[in-house]
């Protein structure tokens, strides 16, 4: 028999796209203290790393992430350490997809929801399911998933903790692509890429333009004039080849 791999989120890097992998199969890749610790320092290490130009979060198999290990819930370190993994991969500063199968519940869809993007396998199954166990949802986490799928989706989940599917999540904003499972990778790898030839500086800014930050304009508007991805850009398109991007986090 071949041994069990302790719970761990595994890494790795390649064309521009650091892949994050949620492991922890014996329990359906929940999350447990460990877990929830290991990611803020693992996304402030890819933040810096020049050679990651998007980020790409998933589980091990054919499960995305169960929640958090059952073991842990109820528990206010549990949940701080939970909010602060949630918080850490929003702030990330470089576009983030969440690669869903099979279930994304409770942490996992705290997890989720703090992407930018979600695409998901057909027969995917979200739900927000602290109701279950009356547990009070973190009002940072409530918060972020009312802005993605409105104040009435929202309650919906929260209300009820039932799973929804695919066509449902995509109806509700909850994912922004479907396909099937063997179409799923391929997508992804088209998308990525896509995402790694595109401006960085035009993608961080907006990231916290879209979150609601007012102070930076005058920030974002000096890193544009130094950046040189405008010259580049135009250069680009009025040569017809594609554009070599060169600002970083």
């Amino acid at each position: 028999m071949a041994p069990v791999s302790p719970p761990r989120l595994t890494h790795s890097v390649a064309d521009g796209i650091a892949t994050v992998v949620i492991d922890h199969p014996a329990k359906r890749n929940a999350m447990t203290d460990g877990m929830w610790a290991a990611l803020p320092p693992l996304l402030a290490e890819l933040a810096t790393d020049p050679a990651v130009r998007a980020l790409v979060l998933t589980g091990a198999g054919e499960t995305f992430c169960a929640g958090a290990d059952i073991s842990t819930l109820g528990k206010g370190a549990a949940q701080g350490l939970a909010v602060a993994a949630e918080d850490a991969l929003a702030a990330f500063p470089k576009p983030t997809l969440a690669v869903v199968r099979g279930y994304c519940v409770g942490g996992g869809s705290q997890l989720a929801a703090a992407c930018d993007l979600r695409f998901a396998a057909e027969g995917a199954l979200f739900g927000v399911t602290p109701a279950k166990l009356g547990i009070v949802y973190p009002a940072s986490s409530t918060r972020r998933l009312a802005a993605l799928v409105g104040p009435a989706t929202a309650k919906y989940l929260l209300f009820s903790g039932e799973l929804i599917g695919t066509e449902r999540a995509l109806r509700t904003g909850l994912v922004d692509e479907v396909w099937d499972g063997a179409e799923l990778d391929k997508r992804v790898a088209e998308f990525t890429r896509v995402l790694a030839s595109r401006s960085l500086l035009t993608q961080a800014a907006a990231k916290e333009f879209v979150a609601g930050r007012a102070d930076r304009d005058a920030h974002w508007a000096a890193q544009a004039r130094g950046s040189g991805d405008t010259a580049e850009g135009v250069a680009a398109f009025l040569e017809r080849r594609a554009p070599r991007f060169e600002w970083t986090v």
